[in-house]
């Protein structure tokens, strides 16, 4: 099987740039070499970061330069037209996405949409750039073959009829040969994301003014396009003047990975996710999580794999009371890391795709939809 997919990022982490972020980029990057590993074709399409016409294989994933960034629809035309894939993949809402299915379709190429956040299946608010044109986006979602979701919440909120088309895909993460144990860690806090309004550093920053004895370390750029200067410049002040917050700047990839296996914690104050990479990450270096709202299928407080609080004041309960037991950190730890090895492997992974394809394949055949039952 060949499939393709365009996205400049994901070529950056697959060459180690250390100015890459986004975790739904990260995982585009972990699946499409999962993939090749497992004997699939993968060509991703690069619009900036390649010339035209340029190649490079990192790990099995071919990287093809195909043109500018402003002449999208026609550069991804030519790039079906020439790699004439068997399937196309492609990652959160985009108005691009109605366009680009119904030209993958014309050219007889299935398409598979991943969704990276909950509210990429509330079709009217799923787009963050240009909104109102949301039916060109719910037209891509009604011409994908497989609609690939993060947990059950994401496929219940998908119309009834295009239920039938989603499939759980879980995440993958990179597990570290080793685990620092909890009695020799740092006795820090780690908060790690893009600095924007929906991962809410106002309430990271009340929570370090309330516990002004426990050290927090903040990774992340403020994302300028989601903020007004005053207000960044407001937060950017709040969170250098903190005597016990290690404000960080934006950290690499690898970076973020050691600040969380040498953290006793991490803290998610986001209102808004799908299933954050930064979990799997933490629960891959043996750490617990702490989140204010985030908790895909219940998954934290189910697995006692960190606490899930709802408040400031239960964040600053749940963070001074395990901040005082290491014992107890190491073994939400210990449960996390065995989580991640059984349910988000990269083979795991893998053979979810491969299931949802192969339904997809069947129901092509017989021309009857193959009920998913395992969400």
């Amino acid at each position: 099987m060949k499939i393709v997919h365009v996205n400049d990022i994901v070529y950056g982490y697959a060459t180690g740039d250390p100015s890459a972020r986004g975790g739904a980029e990260r995982y585009g990057w972990y699946l499409m070499r999962a993939l090749a590993a497992a004997g699939w074709t993968v060509t991703i399409g690069v619009r900036g970061a390649l010339p035209v016409g340029e190649e490079r294989t990192v790990d099995g994933v071919r990287f093809l330069g195909i043109g500018s960034k402003k002449t999208f629809l026609s550069d991804w035309y030519r790039f079906l037209k020439s790699e004439k894939p068997d399937w196309c993949f492609w990652q959160c809402a985009d108005y691009l996405w109605g366009p680009a299915a119904q030209i993958a379709q014309w050219l007889g190429v299935r398409t598979a949409f991943s969704s990276m956040h909950d509210i990429h299946v509330q079709l009217r608010n799923a787009l963050t750039k240009r909104g109102n044109l949301w039916p060109l986006y719910a037209w891509g979602l009604h011409r994908s073959d497989i609609i690939f979701v993060q947990h059950d919440d994401q496929r219940h909120c998908l119309p009834t009829r295009w239920q039938q088309k989603a499939y759980p895909l879980p995440g993958i993460v990179c597990l570290p040969d080793s685990i620092m144990p909890h009695s020799e860690r740092n006795e820090a806090v780690v908060w790690v994301a893009v600095i924007r309004p929906g991962k809410r550093p106002d309430l990271l920053i009340e929570i370090a003014r309330r516990l002004p004895t426990i050290r927090f370390i903040v990774g992340g750029a403020p994302s300028l396009s989601h903020w007004d200067a005053d207000r960044i410049e407001d937060i950017m002040t709040q969170l250098r003047s903190l005597p016990n917050v290690d404000y960080r700047g934006h950290v690499a990839p690898d970076e973020s990975l050691k600040l969380i296996g040498r953290a006793s914690l991490l803290l998610s104050t986001s209102d808004g996710e799908g299933f954050p990479s930064v979990f799997l990450e933490a629960w891959a270096a043996g750490t617990p999580v702490v989140s204010l709202q985030i908790d895909p299928d219940h998954k934290i407080r189910n697995g006692d794999l960190g606490k899930v609080t709802a408040t400031v004041e239960g964040t600053v309960e749940a963070v001074s009371s395990l901040m005082t037991s290491s014992g107890c950190r190491q073994d939400m730890g210990m449960r996390a890391r065995q989580h991640v090895e059984e349910i988000h492997s990269a083979a795991t992974a893998v053979r979810a795709f491969e299931t949802a394809v192969a339904r997809v394949s069947a129901s092509r055949t017989t021309g009857v939809m193959q009920p998913d039952n395992r969400c």
